[in-house]
Protein backbone atom coordinates (compact mmCIF):
# COMPACT_ATOMS: atom_id res chain seq x y z
CA UNK A 1 0.00 0.00 0.00
CA UNK A 2 1.54 3.73 -1.18
CA UNK A 3 2.03 6.19 1.51
CA UNK A 4 0.13 9.65 1.39
CA UNK A 5 3.11 12.13 0.34
CA UNK A 6 3.32 16.12 0.48
CA UNK A 7 5.79 16.47 -2.32
CA UNK A 8 6.96 20.10 -2.45
CA UNK A 9 7.51 21.56 -5.34
CA UNK A 10 9.41 24.97 -6.25
CA UNK A 11 8.79 25.20 -9.96
CA UNK A 12 12.19 23.70 -10.69
CA UNK A 13 12.76 20.89 -12.35
CA UNK A 14 14.38 18.68 -9.56
CA UNK A 15 11.41 19.20 -7.52
CA UNK A 16 8.87 18.41 -10.20
CA UNK A 17 10.98 15.26 -11.60
CA UNK A 18 11.01 14.12 -7.73
CA UNK A 19 7.05 14.88 -7.83
CA UNK A 20 6.68 13.00 -10.92
CA UNK A 21 8.95 9.52 -9.24
CA UNK A 22 6.71 9.58 -6.15
CA UNK A 23 3.78 9.44 -7.47
CA UNK A 24 4.87 6.90 -10.51
CA UNK A 25 5.94 4.44 -7.63
CA UNK A 26 2.24 4.32 -6.43
CA UNK A 27 2.32 6.40 -3.70
CA UNK A 28 -0.86 8.97 -3.15
CA UNK A 29 0.51 12.30 -3.91
CA UNK A 30 -0.36 15.83 -3.60
CA UNK A 31 1.72 18.53 -4.76
CA UNK A 32 2.55 21.93 -2.45
CA UNK A 33 4.33 25.28 -3.35
CA UNK A 34 5.49 27.30 -0.79
CA UNK A 35 4.53 30.87 -0.97
CA UNK A 36 7.73 32.05 0.93
CA UNK A 37 8.06 36.11 -0.26
CA UNK A 38 4.87 39.08 0.72
CA UNK A 39 5.17 40.27 -2.52
CA UNK A 40 6.69 37.90 -5.31
CA UNK A 41 8.21 39.30 -8.40
CA UNK A 42 6.45 38.06 -11.47
CA UNK A 43 9.16 36.78 -13.17
CA UNK A 44 12.38 35.31 -12.52
CA UNK A 45 15.96 36.86 -13.48
CA UNK A 46 17.95 34.07 -14.99
CA UNK A 47 18.96 32.34 -12.43
CA UNK A 48 18.72 34.24 -9.32
CA UNK A 49 15.86 34.15 -6.95
CA UNK A 50 13.02 32.14 -6.40
CA UNK A 51 9.15 32.08 -5.15
CA UNK A 52 7.87 34.31 -8.39
CA UNK A 53 4.48 34.05 -9.42
CA UNK A 54 6.46 32.26 -12.56
CA UNK A 55 7.98 30.08 -10.38
CA UNK A 56 4.11 28.82 -8.65
CA UNK A 57 2.42 28.46 -12.31
CA UNK A 58 5.55 26.41 -13.32
CA UNK A 59 4.39 23.91 -10.41
CA UNK A 60 1.24 24.16 -11.33
CA UNK A 61 1.68 22.82 -14.61
CA UNK A 62 3.97 20.14 -13.39
CA UNK A 63 1.39 18.91 -11.34
CA UNK A 64 -0.61 19.13 -13.71
CA UNK A 65 1.42 17.12 -16.03
CA UNK A 66 2.31 14.48 -13.40
CA UNK A 67 -2.08 14.36 -12.64
CA UNK A 68 -1.22 14.95 -9.27
CA UNK A 69 -3.67 17.21 -6.78
CA UNK A 70 -1.95 21.01 -6.63
CA UNK A 71 -2.26 23.62 -3.64
CA UNK A 72 -0.03 27.15 -2.51
CA UNK A 73 0.89 27.24 0.79
CA UNK A 74 1.52 30.80 2.19
CA UNK A 75 4.46 30.70 4.49
CA UNK A 76 5.65 34.12 3.87
CA UNK A 77 5.67 34.99 8.04
CA UNK A 78 6.83 32.21 8.77
CA UNK A 79 9.71 32.54 6.26
CA UNK A 80 10.25 35.98 6.45
CA UNK A 81 10.88 35.35 10.95
CA UNK A 82 12.47 31.85 10.98
CA UNK A 83 15.21 32.95 7.90
CA UNK A 84 14.92 36.16 6.99
CA UNK A 85 15.14 37.76 10.27
CA UNK A 86 17.31 35.16 11.47
CA UNK A 87 19.88 35.77 8.61
CA UNK A 88 20.37 39.36 9.22
CA UNK A 89 20.34 39.22 12.97
CA UNK A 90 23.47 36.75 12.40
CA UNK A 91 25.24 39.18 9.97
CA UNK A 92 24.58 41.81 12.76
CA UNK A 93 26.40 40.04 14.99
CA UNK A 94 29.15 39.10 12.88
CA UNK A 95 28.45 35.68 11.91
CA UNK A 96 28.24 34.30 8.07
CA UNK A 97 24.87 32.06 8.20
CA UNK A 98 23.43 29.94 6.00
CA UNK A 99 19.56 30.43 4.72
CA UNK A 100 19.09 27.61 2.63
CA UNK A 101 20.19 25.08 5.73
CA UNK A 102 17.96 27.49 7.94
CA UNK A 103 15.07 27.41 5.71
CA UNK A 104 15.16 23.18 5.52
CA UNK A 105 15.49 22.98 9.39
CA UNK A 106 12.99 25.63 9.87
CA UNK A 107 10.24 25.88 6.97
CA UNK A 108 10.75 22.17 4.54
CA UNK A 109 11.56 20.05 7.60
CA UNK A 110 9.26 22.00 10.59
CA UNK A 111 6.67 24.33 9.69
CA UNK A 112 5.71 21.79 6.31
CA UNK A 113 6.08 18.83 7.95
CA UNK A 114 4.28 19.18 10.94
CA UNK A 115 1.33 20.76 8.86
CA UNK A 116 1.65 17.93 6.78
CA UNK A 117 1.08 15.37 9.21
CA UNK A 118 -1.67 16.91 10.84
CA UNK A 119 -2.93 16.70 8.19
CA UNK A 120 -2.80 12.76 7.86
CA UNK A 121 0.46 12.61 5.33
CA UNK A 122 2.88 10.12 5.88
CA UNK A 123 6.20 12.12 4.33
CA UNK A 124 7.35 15.22 2.61
CA UNK A 125 9.37 14.45 -0.87
CA UNK A 126 11.91 17.26 -2.12
CA UNK A 127 14.10 17.57 -4.99
CA UNK A 128 17.33 17.89 -2.62
CA UNK A 129 20.20 16.10 -4.14
CA UNK A 130 20.87 13.44 -1.06
CA UNK A 131 19.80 10.10 -0.45
CA UNK A 132 18.36 8.29 2.37
CA UNK A 133 20.19 4.81 3.29
CA UNK A 134 17.84 2.72 5.84
CA UNK A 135 16.65 6.17 6.84
CA UNK A 136 20.26 7.36 7.68
CA UNK A 137 20.86 10.58 5.05
CA UNK A 138 24.26 9.92 2.57
CA UNK A 139 25.37 11.76 -0.61
CA UNK A 140 24.24 11.88 -3.61
CA UNK A 141 25.38 10.12 -6.48
CA UNK A 142 26.23 13.49 -8.30
CA UNK A 143 28.88 15.05 -6.25
CA UNK A 144 28.57 17.87 -7.76
CA UNK A 145 25.05 18.65 -7.28
CA UNK A 146 25.15 16.71 -3.50
CA UNK A 147 23.05 18.66 -1.20
CA UNK A 148 23.63 16.81 1.73
CA UNK A 149 24.98 19.40 3.47
CA UNK A 150 22.20 21.85 3.58
CA UNK A 151 20.33 18.84 5.32
CA UNK A 152 22.72 18.30 7.77
CA UNK A 153 20.61 19.67 10.75
CA UNK A 154 17.94 17.94 10.55
CA UNK A 155 17.04 15.50 13.23
CA UNK A 156 16.29 11.26 12.83
CA UNK A 157 12.37 11.98 12.93
CA UNK A 158 12.43 14.72 10.40
CA UNK A 159 14.35 12.27 8.14
CA UNK A 160 11.81 9.35 9.05
CA UNK A 161 9.15 11.67 7.47
CA UNK A 162 11.31 12.70 4.45
CA UNK A 163 11.94 11.16 0.93
CA UNK A 164 14.68 12.19 -1.36
CA UNK A 165 14.12 10.70 -4.51
CA UNK A 166 16.79 12.36 -6.49
CA UNK A 167 19.79 11.01 -4.53
CA UNK A 168 20.74 7.84 -7.28
CA UNK A 169 20.67 10.50 -10.13
CA UNK A 170 22.87 12.89 -11.41
CA UNK A 171 21.36 16.36 -12.57
CA UNK A 172 21.80 15.54 -16.60
CA UNK A 173 19.90 12.57 -15.87
CA UNK A 174 17.19 14.49 -14.03
CA UNK A 175 16.75 16.86 -17.29
CA UNK A 176 16.72 14.13 -19.87
CA UNK A 177 14.24 12.03 -17.74
CA UNK A 178 11.70 16.14 -17.38
CA UNK A 179 11.83 15.89 -20.85
CA UNK A 180 10.84 12.54 -21.32
CA UNK A 181 8.07 13.51 -19.06
CA UNK A 182 6.66 16.36 -21.06
CA UNK A 183 7.53 18.62 -18.35
CA UNK A 184 8.24 22.27 -19.05
CA UNK A 185 11.16 22.89 -16.87
CA UNK A 186 13.05 20.53 -18.05
CA UNK A 187 15.68 23.41 -19.26
CA UNK A 188 15.09 26.32 -16.39
CA UNK A 189 18.05 27.29 -15.04
CA UNK A 190 18.83 26.52 -11.22
CA UNK A 191 17.99 28.79 -8.66
CA UNK A 192 21.66 30.30 -7.08
CA UNK A 193 22.58 32.49 -4.80
CA UNK A 194 20.20 33.40 -1.67
CA UNK A 195 16.44 33.56 -3.17
CA UNK A 196 14.93 36.02 -0.70
CA UNK A 197 17.68 38.76 -2.45
CA UNK A 198 17.09 38.25 -5.82
CA UNK A 199 19.72 40.95 -7.20
CA UNK A 200 22.68 39.04 -6.00
CA UNK A 201 23.19 42.33 -3.48
CA UNK A 202 23.91 40.90 -0.13
CA UNK A 203 25.94 43.70 1.14
CA UNK A 204 23.08 46.13 -0.18
CA UNK A 205 20.43 43.88 1.32
CA UNK A 206 22.00 44.32 4.74
CA UNK A 207 22.57 48.06 4.44
CA UNK A 208 19.15 48.59 4.09
CA UNK A 209 18.11 46.85 6.69
CA UNK A 210 20.91 47.34 9.31
CA UNK A 211 21.79 50.92 8.45
CA UNK A 212 25.19 52.58 7.50
CA UNK A 213 27.81 52.68 10.23
CA UNK A 214 31.60 53.47 9.55
CA UNK A 215 34.05 51.69 11.29
CA UNK A 216 37.76 50.89 10.88
CA UNK A 217 39.25 48.45 8.91
CA UNK A 218 42.70 47.14 11.00
CA UNK A 219 45.75 45.49 10.36
CA UNK A 220 46.76 42.22 12.93
CA UNK A 221 49.12 45.24 15.02
CA UNK A 222 45.51 47.53 15.30
CA UNK A 223 46.66 49.80 12.82
CA UNK A 224 43.88 51.61 10.99
CA UNK A 225 44.32 50.46 7.30
CA UNK A 226 40.47 51.52 5.62
CA UNK A 227 37.12 52.02 6.59
CA UNK A 228 33.75 50.35 5.47
CA UNK A 229 29.90 51.30 6.33
CA UNK A 230 29.16 48.87 8.43
CA UNK A 231 30.73 45.18 9.90
CA UNK A 232 27.85 43.16 8.57
CA UNK A 233 28.87 43.83 5.14
CA UNK A 234 32.23 41.55 5.39
CA UNK A 235 32.78 38.05 5.87
CA UNK A 236 35.63 35.91 7.12
CA UNK A 237 38.05 34.95 4.21
CA UNK A 238 36.45 38.07 1.86
CA UNK A 239 38.78 39.52 -0.26
CA UNK A 240 37.12 41.86 -2.74
CA UNK A 241 35.63 45.16 -1.79
CA UNK A 242 37.96 45.96 1.18
CA UNK A 243 38.54 50.02 -0.01
CA UNK A 244 41.77 49.95 1.88
CA UNK A 245 43.88 52.78 1.92
CA UNK A 246 47.37 51.94 1.13
CA UNK A 247 48.91 47.91 0.82
CA UNK A 248 50.35 44.93 3.01
CA UNK A 249 53.88 45.73 3.13
CA UNK A 250 54.36 42.54 0.99
CA UNK A 251 52.20 43.95 -1.51
CA UNK A 252 50.12 40.66 -0.82
CA UNK A 253 46.31 40.75 -1.32
CA UNK A 254 44.59 40.85 2.72
CA UNK A 255 41.58 39.06 3.44
CA UNK A 256 39.04 39.76 6.33
CA UNK A 257 40.24 37.61 9.42
CA UNK A 258 37.44 38.31 11.87
CA UNK A 259 34.23 40.82 12.17
CA UNK A 260 33.90 42.18 15.54
CA UNK A 261 30.37 43.71 15.63
CA UNK A 262 30.78 45.77 18.85
CA UNK A 263 33.19 47.84 18.48
CA UNK A 264 32.16 47.75 14.54
CA UNK A 265 35.89 46.90 13.55
CA UNK A 266 36.81 44.48 10.60
CA UNK A 267 40.26 42.61 10.91
CA UNK A 268 42.79 41.98 7.48
CA UNK A 269 45.49 40.10 7.04
CA UNK A 270 47.20 37.85 4.86
CA UNK A 271 45.58 34.45 3.59
CA UNK A 272 48.27 32.47 5.90
CA UNK A 273 46.13 34.05 8.55
CA UNK A 274 43.18 32.49 7.82
CA UNK A 275 44.75 28.75 8.18
CA UNK A 276 42.68 26.97 11.07
CA UNK A 277 42.61 23.55 12.58
CA UNK A 278 40.29 23.64 15.69
CA UNK A 279 37.11 24.82 15.19
CA UNK A 280 34.61 25.18 17.98
CA UNK A 281 31.11 24.52 17.67
CA UNK A 282 27.67 24.51 19.10
CA UNK A 283 23.76 22.72 18.91
CA UNK A 284 25.04 19.59 17.87
CA UNK A 285 22.65 17.33 16.17
CA UNK A 286 23.23 13.70 15.75
CA UNK A 287 21.41 11.76 13.34
CA UNK A 288 23.55 9.05 11.47
CA UNK A 289 24.85 5.88 12.87
CA UNK A 290 27.23 5.58 16.08
CA UNK A 291 30.18 4.45 13.86
CA UNK A 292 32.69 7.13 13.41
CA UNK A 293 35.31 5.93 11.66
CA UNK A 294 37.60 7.50 8.80
CA UNK A 295 35.80 11.38 9.80
CA UNK A 296 35.35 14.08 7.38
CA UNK A 297 34.34 17.15 8.17
CA UNK A 298 32.55 19.80 5.35
CA UNK A 299 32.70 23.80 6.63
CA UNK A 300 30.26 25.08 3.64
CA UNK A 301 28.18 24.25 1.17
CA UNK A 302 30.01 22.61 -1.56
CA UNK A 303 33.26 23.27 0.21
CA UNK A 304 35.92 20.75 0.80
CA UNK A 305 36.02 18.21 3.52
CA UNK A 306 38.52 17.80 5.97
CA UNK A 307 39.42 14.53 7.81
CA UNK A 308 38.69 15.39 11.36
CA UNK A 309 38.70 14.09 15.23
CA UNK A 310 35.97 15.21 17.27
CA UNK A 311 35.52 15.35 20.75
CA UNK A 312 32.13 16.25 22.91
CA UNK A 313 32.28 19.87 25.38
CA UNK A 314 29.78 21.44 27.91
CA UNK A 315 28.69 23.27 25.14
CA UNK A 316 28.93 21.45 22.18
CA UNK A 317 32.09 20.09 20.10
CA UNK A 318 35.41 20.64 19.41
CA UNK A 319 36.84 19.41 15.92
CA UNK A 320 40.33 19.12 15.31
CA UNK A 321 41.13 19.03 12.02
CA UNK A 322 43.51 16.50 9.97
CA UNK A 323 45.07 20.12 7.91
CA UNK A 324 44.03 23.54 7.60
CA UNK A 325 41.23 25.30 6.45
CA UNK A 326 40.54 28.78 4.98
CA UNK A 327 37.91 31.03 5.24
CA UNK A 328 35.97 29.19 8.03
CA UNK A 329 33.59 31.30 9.13
CA UNK A 330 31.19 31.94 12.88
CA UNK A 331 27.35 30.45 11.70
CA UNK A 332 27.91 28.22 8.86
CA UNK A 333 27.79 24.77 9.38
CA UNK A 334 30.05 21.60 10.17
CA UNK A 335 28.84 18.41 9.11
CA UNK A 336 30.69 15.63 10.03
CA UNK A 337 30.41 11.96 7.45
CA UNK A 338 31.69 8.80 8.07
CA UNK A 339 32.15 8.35 4.23
CA UNK A 340 29.44 9.04 2.40
CA UNK A 341 27.42 9.12 5.15
CA UNK A 342 25.77 11.90 7.42
CA UNK A 343 27.17 11.74 10.83
CA UNK A 344 25.74 14.66 12.95
CA UNK A 345 25.86 18.12 12.22
CA UNK A 346 26.62 21.35 14.56
CA UNK A 347 26.73 25.58 14.03
CA UNK A 348 30.61 27.08 14.13
CA UNK A 349 31.12 29.15 16.89
CA UNK A 350 34.66 29.96 16.56
CA UNK A 351 38.32 29.05 14.97
CA UNK A 352 41.79 28.92 15.19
Amino acid sequence: MGLRVLAAMSGGVDSAVAAARIAEAGHDVTGVHLALSANPQSHRTGARGCCTIEDSRDARRAADVIGIPFYIWDMAERFQRDVVEDFVAEYAAGRTPNPCLRCNEKIKFAAVLDRALALGFDAVATGHHARLVDGVLSRSVDQAKDQSYVLGVLTREQLSHAIFPLGDSTKAEVREEAARRGLTVADKPDSHDICFIADGDTRGFLAERLGAAEGPIVDQSGEVVGSHQGAHGFTVGQRKGLRIDRPAADGRPRYVLSIEPVSNTVTVGPRSALEVTTITCGRPVWNGPSSLDDLTVQLRAHGEVYGCRFEETGEGLRIELDRPATGVAAGQAAVLYSGATVVGSATITHAA
